[in-house]
């Protein structure tokens, strides 16, 4: 009975929308061009937004395959000692020797990988058959899947004897796979061809989705030593990737891992560390912030546009009164209180906001996954930016009708029926 009379809409409630719904029809055009700049607003919003939002989940689930305790350690491009950013004068590269010698090193109860991308942006060929140039090439070990966390749909990964053999075989994404054989099962086996160079296919990864880089789908993985012959230049660096094996709380894994790799550098202790250890934690973190910088401009774009949207909302029920004058002394004189003219007009203003809310939301969730999709993310309804959306342009039709409302429920009745 109690939630029967909540939900039981009351006659004045029905009297006022319909009123809102009637003037809305009978001012066609102004009304519909209200609306447009409302779901203008909102779909650039809710758009920038949902393709942001779809973004980040990509790529915190890119990142988040790499565990919170593993890291790595690359070249530093620059030295920040003293509060000065200056380009260091030694050499970073890590060489193979240096980061082979890190692995040998290295305690044994991590589990370390080394890996370098050799080439980006080639077409993987086949008999004929080529991909779009997206392509990457990584040159990596035999741990190089275990430390991204990626597994093997068809076949097997690289092995330490491919390194050993700088065997003439590779790894490559399930994107790949699809392109040039169909079914990924099918690129076993296969030689392909990348800048010249034939190589056996000898699996496949697991579809990985989008990176923060580009498609991992569209890698290629051969081993680190073939690749030392052809691929690999004179300045290639090389980064180690490290994963503890039994994590102990309050051990410092990065601290000793900057001990190995200053001794295979060969730095005294009084030199600075001209290398870099970066955790997919602290990447997580920056990425974290990004992001929400990334969202409170794309907020503000879409809150300025309502701005704008306010003010035109704001003018139409301006010009309303002024065009309804007579209409309103009309209906003060047949017993409307002014509560109930300032009702009927605030109505009109949320439900023009409202159906601009409506229009915007449905183009700014298409539109936004759109954008996302087109960048090899996957589809999301943001429901917290949906009601949000609602929300704020609830907000921007009563604003906007509110001095409109109160100025039409102090006319006088007199005067309205004498106006023409």
């Amino acid at each position: 009975m109690g939630v029967n009379r909540l939900l039981r809409i009351s006659p004045l409630v029905r009297e006022n929308l319909s009123v809102a719904i009637k003037s809305i029809r009978s001012n066609g055009l102004r009304s519909l061009l209200t609306i447009l700049i409302i779901a203008v607003g909102i779909t650039s919003l809710v758009g920038i937004l949902t393709a942001t939002d779809a973004l980040k989940r990509e790529v915190f689930t890119s990142f988040e395959k790499f565990g919170t305790t593993s890291f790595s350690v690359v070249r530093k491009y620059f030295s920040t000692e003293g509060g000065a950013r200056a380009r260091i004068r030694n050499n970073t590269t890590i060489t193979y020797s240096q980061a082979l010698a890190f692995k040998k090193n290295s305690a044994h109860d991590q589990l370390v990988s080394i890996y370098a991308g050799v080439a980006s942006n080639v077409a993987v060929k086949h008999e004929g058959q080529s991909t779009n140039p997206t392509a990457r090439v990584t040159a990596a070990d035999e741990n190089y899947l275990r430390y991204t966390n990626t597994g093997i749909s068809h076949g097997r990964g690289i092995t330490s004897n491919d390194v050993d053999l700088a065997a003439q075989v590779c790894v490559v994404g399930s994107g790949i796979a699809r392109t040039l054989f169909q079914r990924a099962e099918d690129a076993v086996g296969k030689v392909i061809s990348v800048q010249g160079y034939r190589y056996e296919v000898v699996g496949v990864t697991e579809s990985q989705g989008s990176a923060f880089g580009g498609s991992a789908d569209a890698n290629v993985i051969i081993p680190v030593t073939t690749a030392r012959y052809g691929l690999v230049g004179e300045n290639t660096s090389f980064s180690i990737g490290v994963v503890p094996l039994e994590f102990e709380l309050g051990k410092d894994y990065k601290a000793e891992a900057e001990q190995v790799m200053r001794g295979v550098r060969r730095l005294a202790p009084i030199d600075e560390t001209d290398f870099r250890i970066s955790s997919s934690e602290s990447m997580m973190q920056d990425l974290t912030e990004m992001m929400g910088v990334i969202t409170l401009i794309s907020a503000c774009i879409g809150l300025v546009t309502l701005l704008g949207a306010a003010v035109g909302l704001m003018n139409i029920m301006l010009v309303s009164v002024k065009e309804r004058t007579r209409e309103i002394g009309t209906r003060k004189a047949l017993g409307a209180s002014a509560k109930t003219i300032k009702e009927q007009f605030l109505f009109e203003s949320v439900v023009i906001s409202q159906i601009g809310c409506a229009l915007g939301v449905l183009m700014g969730v298409i539109t936004g996954n759109l954008v996302a999709m087109a960048m090899s993310a996957s589809f999301i309804i943001p429901w917290v930016w949906i009601l949000a959306a609602i929300a704020v342009c609830f907000a921007v039709g009563v604003a906007s009708g509110y001095i409109p409302a109160v100025r039409a429920s102090r006319l006088d009745p007199i005067e309205a029926l004498r106006y023409e």
